[in-house]
């Protein structure tokens, strides 16, 4: 007979049942932690029981009792008994650890904070008018070192002042202001130890996680997951929208490069040709030469860099030498014959 058989033997009914009753609440639950409850209210810790229904279900049994029940359940929810000393109770739900960790975090509230107890952040009265009449308060606040004196007719403080630091023992004169200025430095909720869900056992350190930075590698993973699916030639539900817009793309300008007509090319293979006409235009300087329909054609409008080009090539003619200028009176005249003959063959062209 084993250790543990003797001591089930041996230990009242009424314990045996709670025992019982334990191990079938965990096995009835896929995920089951350990939470501290320590410092919580009976009627808060009713109020937090409120808020899990439907979700999670809280249980609270003496810690033997937890033990024993968590040594007699499943696998590996044995580990979990390293969790449970002082006030604690055990959580049970349906829902994933970080799920479970997140919820427990939000319904934390608010609460004053007692003599006696350990400040578990810094202790700041804010600046600020403080609302009471003066009196004996200002040296309350002052005692327990806050900047505080009495300005138009109420006590005020002159500046956010650190009272207490982390770590430290509350005092009974720092209590009653706090209490006096509605000051509740600390947070009362259900502090998860630690739980086991799918043959592992999470801490709250693996638990917490900054939500939109989350959210935010998820979507640029995906992004980036779509944009090699796009480039790869890979369809899916989520790529063919913009595989079919590449193709079509990829098709239109394959048109457009050789001239293919198409009605659903057509307006811009027009639109090319044009441009292209009027660059042609642009470059004869004889009007007379071209028919009729295009000499009233604009030329395309002259950038910012041809305009300093232009303008750079007129400073170096102000200053010719004569060599310079016979040679450009013989380039004139060598334009002036080919803007001849590219006017004839423009004309043959467009009849």
């Amino acid at each position: 007979m084993s250790t543990q058989e003797r001591k089930t033997e041996t230990i009242p009914e009424w314990k045996r049942e709670e025992v019982g009753q334990i191990t079938d609440f965990v096995e009835r639950y896929e995920s089951i932690g350990v939470v501290a409850i320590t410092g919580i209210p009976s009627q808060q810790l009713q109020d937090m029981r409120r808020d899990l229904h439907g979700t999670a279900e809280l249980r609270v049994s003496r810690n033997t009792l937890l033990e024993r029940a968590l040594d007699e359940a499943s696998e590996g929810l044995d580990d979990l008994t390293g969790y449970v000393s002082g006030q604690v109770g055990l959580i049970g739900t349906n829902e994933n650890p970080f799920g479970l960790y997140q919820q427990l975090e939000a319904s934390k509230t608010s609460a004053p904070i007692k003599a006696g107890e350990v400040a578990p952040n810094d202790i700041v009265i804010p600046e600020g008018d403080t609302g009471v009449d003066p009196g004996p308060f200002v040296g309350e606040l002052q005692s327990v070192g806050a900047n505080a004196r009495i300005d138009g007719g109420s006590i005020k403080v002159m500046e956010d002042s650190t009272v207490l630091d982390a770590g430290e023992e509350v005092s009974t004169d720092l209590s009653n202001v706090l209490v006096e200025l509605g000051i509740e430095p600390k947070e009362v909720g259900l502090d998860l130890r630690g739980v086991f869900a799918e043959g592992v056992l999470f801490e709250p350190e693996d638990l917490e996680l900054d939500i939109d930075e989350y959210r935010a590698d998820i979507e640029t993973a995906a992004a980036f997951g779509r944009n090699l699916a796009v480039n790869a030639g890979f369809p899916t539900a989520q790529t063919l929208p913009a595989q079919i817009s590449k193709a079509t793309g990829e098709a239109k300008s394959l048109s457009l490069q050789g001239a293919v007509e198409n009605p659903d090319v057509m307006p811009d293979l027009i639109s090319k040709a044009d441009g292209q006409v009027r660059a042609l235009v642009a470059n004869i300087d004889d009007e007379e030469a071209l028919p009729e329909e295009l000499q009233d054609v604009e030329a395309p409008a002259e950038t910012e860099a041809e305009a300093e080009a232009e303008a750079e090539d007129e400073q170096s003619d102000d200053q010719p030498d004569d060599t310079e200028e016979a040679d450009v009176d013989e380039d004139a005249d060598a334009d002036d014959d080919d803007d001849e003959d590219g006017g004839d063959a423009l004309g043959a062209m467009f009849g």
